[in-house]
């Protein structure tokens, strides 16, 4: 898969099938939108291509709120970080990806020069796929009407995809997050089409872990408001063949510093083997308290020991019920 900053550069520039969103978490309403897409551009004889954003918009308008003395301004949670959703957007089988810098030159132009200089001059888009919700251009100003004013004249077809649902409620990024924030990892699971995870390299930190006798495996995350905080149980992918569990903190670690880092902290069980600079994949199984403060570093060993302890509990249990019964005593 290719991989642009904004666009690609004019030398590497060719007619593609387009779709164009934030894409935050690529949860199955997402899923279909690619789909659809490969289908459209593989009759068209097309690559495949997503225009994305980053920041997230919102991010980036929020950020100027509070610059502009709005402190109480918000964006949403993130629920992916762009390594994430670039590599799954490579899953889904799409041929290019631009990453378009979200600032203020993006955000002041108009729907007609967001066509013309993006769509149509940038990334040579000959077939535009949509959700019905789908905004661009200053102040939000464009729409699906406004576009098809604008396909026949510039050159590309365009069509519009319908929400997706489940169990008779959208599917959207926002409804992800709001499983995460209260922890049903079976909603998001289902909301996702796989089991929620962040991914990336092993970090050195302070070696605090490893003083307190539960050595951890940090990864950073590249945003200010991740979709969830807490002390979760975990399982670590890219390590052994098999997934490593563990039990994970993720948020700024107020037991030991004021105004840390957001951090992802795994301690790994049974696992003692060199980590740093590997990319890994954290997955997120269930939640067993919030982050907090404690008053002396023995109360908080006691406490990862109780998470630690609760964790492999939980997964004495889960590997119980998985166990295959035995074969029947055979009769005469």
């Amino acid at each position: 898969m290719e991989i642009f900053r904004r666009q690609p550069p004019p030398h590497r520039r060719r007619p593609c099938a387009l779709t164009i969103g934030n894409f935050d978490g690529m949860h199955v309403g997402h899923q279909a939108v690619i789909a659809t897409l490969r289908e459209k551009a593989r009759a068209r004889g097309l690559p495949v291509c997503v225009l994305t954003f980053e920041p997230h918009p919102r991010e980036y308008f929020a950020s100027r709120a509070i610059a502009a003395g709005h402190p109480d301004a918000t964006a949403p949670t993130r629920i992916s970080t762009l390594r994430d959703k670039v590599a799954a957007l490579a899953a889904c089988g799409v041929d290019r990806v631009c990453i378009a810098r979200f600032d203020a030159s993006l955000a002041s132009l108009s729907p007609q020069q967001f066509v013309e200089q993006i769509l149509v001059g940038g990334v040579q888009t000959r077939y535009l796929l949509i959700g019905d919700d789908f905004r661009f251009g200053a102040r939000r100003a464009g729409d699906y009407a406004l576009l098809q004013q604008l396909a026949r004249p510039t050159g590309f077809e365009l069509e519009r995809l319908t929400t997706i649902e489940r169990e008779g409620e959208r599917v959207s990024s926002s409804s992800v997050r709001a499983a995460l924030a209260a922890a049903d990892f079976p909603l998001a699971t289902a909301l996702l089409g796989r089991p929620y995870s962040i991914c990336g390299r092993v970090l050195h930190g302070k070696k605090l872990g490893r003083t307190l006798g539960f050595p951890t495996m940090n990864v950073r995350i590249p945003f200010a408001r991740p979709a969830l905080h807490g002390v979760f149980v975990v399982r670590a992918h890219g390590l052994r063949e098999a997934a490593v569990q563990g039990v994970a903190s993720l948020g700024t670690r107020p037991a030991v510093e004021r105004d840390g880092q957001l951090l992802l902290e795994t301690h790994l069980f049974d696992f003692d083997e060199p980590a740093y600079g590997r990319l890994v994949r954290v997955e997120f199984v269930a939640k067993l308290r919030d982050e907090r403060s404690f008053d002396s570093l023995d109360a908080l060993r006691a406490q990862i020991a109780l998470d630690a302890r609760h964790a492999r509990e939980m997964f004495a249990r889960e590997a119980s019920l998985h166990t295959p019964l035995p074969p029947p005593d055979s009769a005469d």
